[in-house]
């Protein structure tokens, strides 16, 4: 390798990126339209892990000599390296990374690095290094995922019998725990980390080798780089390779559906944690004061994250708009897919780090909770539940009964447990004492042991079966 010397990548011509097509260099306007290096960067390590991998291939079907990929290898090393610690000086005038790891390169080599382009184009390098990043970002979400589904099944786990209500429309429907209501979160997540899997599954093939979009008449080996880049196989079409980005809205897809559960579970820690429910608190870490009003404590991290997915979902029509209408093979349009991914990835990772941190934070307030369900006649459905199983009342007719109940209830400003068995007998004459043993709370509750189901034992149950099934069997997996 040569001496490294400082890094002047700036040019005129455009010769040295284009070859000798072009004369003179593009106008200031067009080099700042047509540069990506301000964002492209971000995929140096992929870019780099590609071209070793190139270097190799070529070097065994005797394109290259061992020599030139030895010194590619060292040379693209040094550049990572470089890049690490930040003493690399990137240009716009190269336009991309694959521009300026190359120039780099050939300083440092001279003409060995001249050679490792042979047989692949920018085109089918860039939708290499997409797709090793995306595979990347997919098993850092999926680590993500699994902590916050930790979080949750241990905070379950705490309160497998503290109840609450249970709402429908925002409205008291009925009465849940806390465990279980918390579950459903976990099932949630785990549907999204099996969509970002499958996802990853179908991405795991590589563009590389494909070149510019026709493959190449150089004698490469594609199945030999796909296999050092960790991909399951080559991209069986050239111009597919080359032109697909549906890997990457599939990405921002699956983006979008996790974000909207974070959403909305982040909904519910701002609603349970206001002083008119009082079922959680936070401590200072995930809260704010006010500029003005000394008594405010904000849940603003939940708030936040409530609002991420309209960015995400944004991302997504972002790139579905670039895709629209494109003909094949590559066109420069698709220079803005870098953007939008990477965006909705950082948003993403910040909102799933910051909701586990409030799960792990959350204080319930189990009395509050209960204190709750003394509105809204959460039992109800169990007293209809219980004329129709054991007084073989039809349901209708059961619920219409139910119904004339709850409004005496509410004419006396009390709850259906508080009803005496005569003023339960004033409406259904066959109702026994067994009935107000029926609306209790504890009872509704434990009653409902149907798989999935609210009772204590079955929440348990799940729990336990979630962490087998999401591969949670310790708090830090």
């Amino acid at each position: 390798m040569r001496p490294s010397k400082p890094h002047h990548s700036g040019q005129k011509k455009a010769s040295t990126i284009w070859g000798g097509r072009f004369a003179d260099g593009p106008s200031q306007l067009m080099q700042e339209i047509n540069a990506s290096i301000s964002f492209d960067k971000t995929l140096y390590r992929q870019d780099i892990a590609g071209s070793i991998a190139h270097a190799k291939m070529l070097a065994d079907q005797n394109i290259l000599t061992a020599d030139d990929r030895d010194q590619i290898i060292s040379g693209l090393q040094q550049i990572e390296k470089d890049i690490a610690a930040g003493t690399f000086t990137f240009s716009d005038q190269l336009e991309d990374i694959h521009m300026n790891i190359e120039t780099r390169l050939v300083e440092l080599i001279g003409d060995p690095a001249k050679r490792l382009h042979t047989a692949r184009s920018r085109n089918d390098q860039v939708a290499t290094d997409l797709r090793i990043w995306l595979r990347e970002a997919i098993a850092d979400i999926d680590s993500m995922l699994a902590r916050l589904q930790a979080a949750l099944l241990n905070q379950a786990e705490a309160h497998t019998e503290t109840v609450m209500p249970g709402y429908t429309h925002l409205q008291t429907a009925q009465p849940i725990t806390f465990g279980f209501h918390l579950m459903a979160y976990v099932q949630m997540f785990g549907r999204d980390r099996s969509r970002f899997a499958d996802c990853s599954k179908r991405m795991n093939e590589s563009p590389l080798g494909a070149a510019a979009l026709a493959g190449t008449s150089h004698p490469i080996d594609r199945h030999k780089t796909a296999a050092l880049l960790g991909f399951k196989q080559p991209m069986a079409n050239a111009m597919d390779a080359v032109s697909a980005r549906d890997f990457a809205v599939e990405f921002m897809s699956a983006a979008s559906i996790c974000s909207t559960h974070l959403s909305r579970l982040a909904e519910e820690i701002v609603i349970w944690s206001t002083d008119r429910f009082a079922f959680i608190s936070l401590s200072d870490a995930f809260t704010t004061g006010s500029s003005i009003m000394p008594q405010k404590r904000n849940p603003d991290a939940a708030e936040l994250i409530r609002a991420k997915p309209g960015r995400i979902m944004g991302d997504m029509v972002a790139l579905l708009t670039v895709l629209k209408g494109l003909p094949l093979a590559y066109s420069k349009d698709m220079q803005e897919d870098k953007e939008p991914v990477f965006d909705a990835k950082k948003s993403l990772c910040i909102s799933l780090m910051a909701m586990t941190g409030m799960i792990e934070d959350m204080t319930a307030n189990p009395e509050a909770m209960r204190q709750a369900l003394r509105k809204g006649h959460p039992a109800a459905t169990d007293l209809a539940d219980y004329l129709v199983a054991e007084l073989n009342i039809p349901f209708r007719n059961a619920h219409h009964i139910t119904g004339a109940l709850v409004a005496l209830a509410d004419k006396k400003d009390c709850g259906l447990d508080d009803l005496s068995l005569e003023e339960l007998q004033s409406v259904e004459p066959k109702l026994t004492g067994t009935a107000q043993a029926i609306l209790s709370i504890d009872h509704a509750v434990a009653a409902r042991t149907s798989y999935g189901g609210t009772a204590p034992d079955q929440v348990r149950a799940c729990i336990a079966e979630a962490r087998v099934q999401f591969l949670l069997l310790t708090d830090a997996t």
